[in-house]
């Protein structure tokens, strides 16, 4: 049985805020995907409002926005947009909402840069390189095709960068409201995502770092192959154990609860189960593609299958960086992982994978 409590059980509408603390404003916007919704944080100021993330790039998104300026902001301005991590959901509407407000806009400089470099990327370039990859990885070809197909999806829906930007970096604190927020970055998710933790109010905006039903997709895209990101975000949850343990969460996605150290304890387990599926599904040499179904028990369409080739990927390299498998690249070039006794010396070894 989950040790998640949820105080508060009233959700706010699209286009209302929700008071949830004093001077802390919950806000609920809708999302076209299988997860149908993210949550933004409403900031009081004495002379206006801090923002922490911004929703999608969609005309939706921005009526919503419309809305919430004519009758839930109390004639006060936007004066700050903090922005948790580059994912569209979060990021999308930072450009149009300083563009629209005059609102000063800070984010991690590692999610800036992030962003920066798949927005230059053309449909063709940035739907060839995610393909390629996952061919590597032994996806078959009309569903490498279809990932191709799909070009770059991320300028679609983060239509314009904001400028200039102000950089978050680890430990800063920040003055809102006469309440000290302070950056805590995780890893893993993304680059350099910011959450913000305020002692006094005893809360934590955690990005997608933190949820309470869900475990954030931590993967492997082109030009990454060389890191870990399932481990830098296991580490990464060692550091949110430090807060303390009556800490409120304020999630992206799912409802405000409590209990955030059992949720650490949950989520450090969800990837050990996962990780021992693989190796014991690692008998032979496997490639990530063929490992799908040991992970994903359902049936995946197109936008979900970038998500789970990712997360299959950073979980094999996770292994093979801590000497449970072993990687080898066939003629056919499709790398495969397999447990036995080569796996130590192939630590850090196969630089394909």
């Amino acid at each position: 049985m989950s040790q998640l409590h949820y105080p508060i059980d009233e959700l706010p509408q699209p286009g209302e805020k929700l008071c949830i603390a004093p001077g802390v404003y919950w806000l609920r916007f809708p999302l076209p995907f299988a997860l149908d919704h993210i949550n933004l944080w409403l900031l009081e100021e004495i002379d206006g409002w801090t923002l922490v993330d911004t929703g999608i790039g969609l005309d939706e998104t921005r009526a919503l926005w419309r809305e919430l300026f004519a009758s839930q902001l109390e004639g006060k301005p936007l004066l700050r947009i903090l922005v948790t991590h580059f994912h569209p959901d979060h990021f999308g509407l930072a450009g149009w909402l300083q563009a629209e407000t005059g609102a000063t806009v800070s984010i991690s400089a590692a999610e800036y840069a992030k962003a920066q470099g798949v927005c230059e990327l053309s449909d063709a370039q940035a739907g060839r390189a995610l393909a390629e990859l996952f061919r590597r990885h032994g996806l078959d070809e009309p569903r490498a095709a279809q990932i191709e197909q799909r070009g770059n999806r991320y300028r679609h829906i983060v239509p314009s960068l904001p400028q200039p930007v102000e950089t978050l970096v680890d430990g800063q604190r920040i003055d809102i409201g006469g309440k000290s927020w302070q950056v805590v970055v995780g890893r893993g998710h993304a680059p350099e995502q910011a959450t913000l933790h305020c002692a006094e109010l005893g809360l934590l905006i955690s990005g997608d770092q933190v949820l309470p039903r869900i475990s954030s997709n931590v993967s492997v895209y082109p030009g990454e192959e060389g890191g870990d990101p399932l481990g830098d975000y296991l580490e990464s949850l060692d550091r949110f154990a430090e807060l303390p343990a009556d800490t409120r969460v304020l999630p992206s996605h799912g409802r405000v609860f409590e209990g955030l150290r059992p949720r650490l304890a949950e989520l450090r387990e969800h990837h050990r189960e996962r990780l021992d599926e693989l190796l014991a599904a690692c008998d032979a040499p496997r490639s990530a593609a063929e490992l799908l179904p040991t992970l994903f028990r359902r049936e995946l369409d197109v936008h979900q299958l970038g998500f789970a080739m990712g997360e299959a990927i950073a979980h094999l390299i996770y292994l093979q960086r801590r000497g449970e498998l072993h990687a080898e690249c066939g003629e056919d070039g499709v790398i495969r992982y397999q447990r036995g006794a080569g796996a130590a010396a192939a630590v850090g070894g196969q630089s394909s994978a």
